[in-house]
């Protein structure tokens, strides 16, 4: 479909409270506390302001509660894309095997389909992580695409910060050594591919950085910059889509959870960055972010992206290393 303005994808990644408590290692995150009931009205109520239908990847662990089926209902009610973000949302997941992965996988896929009603066709790994096995599974199940890798140099650094505002076990500190990547992150393409599996393909579609640069500019990241200076986080928004568009790349970016919320929602996660902004404040800061992308860019759901992409013959294909 012919737009006036190049494409975004977007998504929002909807990890719970309860899967940021595991993963920082905090204890009663097996109750799975959850925040849904505030992010989703508060999501779909800025979502639909633009007029936007996005992709939201749902936890199969959240699906699978009956505490949390009408909120997710809401979000296919609303015509929103459903994808598939990891029955248990363990950033670790490039080191199950095939039929752990596989296990995964498919726990996720068949728990959102009873909760909203949807086949998911689309997959994020949790943290960002994939593997030869995870691709290959999503191939042979007809996954449209993945959209798991971030190529960022970054990636140690982030660890680096979570590993410090944490306290970890020896074991804990194993499963989470390759949280947010390696610098050969950084390596990796912000244009969509292709992966070659021998006799399967599959759609890759990057969370996308600056070009060149490899710098991360999803709303997470500049909401924090926004703590010291929000002047400085539009500008530094403005720049990316520049050099985007420069460059030609159509941005897929993504959205989190705790771009809507405070610590006077959740002091529980008052440690991760920009969580401090009270949530009021962080929405009208989100919203102008938004609204200076709408300006810029046709925003779509990562299906519809996925879609325009399937007929080009002028992607490139490239071999996991993983």
């Amino acid at each position: 479909m012919t737009t006036q303005h190049p494409i975004c994808s977007l998504s929002l990644d909807l990890d719970n409270q309860w899967s940021y408590m595991k993963t920082h290692g905090d204890a009663g995150w097996e109750t799975f506390p959850s925040y849904l009931d505030l992010v989703v009205p508060r999501a779909l109520e800025i979502l639909n302001r633009f007029g936007w239908k996005i992709t939201f990847f749902i936890v199969g662990q959240d699906a699978a509660l009956e505490k949390n089926r009408e909120t997710l209902q809401a979000i296919a009610a609303a015509g929103h894309e459903i994808g598939n973000h990891s029955f248990n949302h363990e950033p670790w997941l490039h080191l199950y095997t095939k039929e752990q992965t596989a296990d995964e996988i498919r726990r996720a896929e068949e728990a959102i389909e009873s909760a909203t009603g949807v086949l998911p066709r689309g997959f994020r790994g949790p943290g960002y992580t994939f593997s030869r096995a995870s691709l290959e599974v999503l191939a042979s199940r007809g996954y449209e695409y993945d959209a798991s890798t971030f190529p960022t140099y970054l990636g140690p650094i982030a660890r680096a910060y979570y590993f410090h505002a944490s306290k970890f076990s020896t074991v804990e500190m194993q499963q989470r050594r390759t949280l947010f990547g390696d610098f050969k992150e950084g390596m990796w393409p912000v244009k969509p591919y292709r992966w070659d599996l021998g006799d399967l393909r599959l759609l890759e579609i990057p969370v996308t950085t600056t070009p060149i640069l490899k710098l991360p500019f999803h709303f997470s990241y500049l909401l924090y910059v926004a703590t010291y200076s929000p002047t400085l986080s539009l500008l530094y928004f403005r720049g990316a889509l520049a050099l985007c568009h420069a460059m030609r790349v159509e941005p897929s970016l993504l959205l989190h959870p705790l771009d809507f919320l405070g610590d006077n929602d959740v002091p529980e996660l008052a440690f991760f960055p920009a969580m401090r902004i009270l949530s009021t404040r962080k929405l009208d800061l989100l919203r102008r972010m938004l609204g200076l992308m709408s300006r810029k860019h046709t925003v779509v759901s990562m299906m519809r992206r996925a879609t325009d992409l399937s007929g080009s013959s002028a992607l490139a294909v490239r071999l996991p290393t993983t």
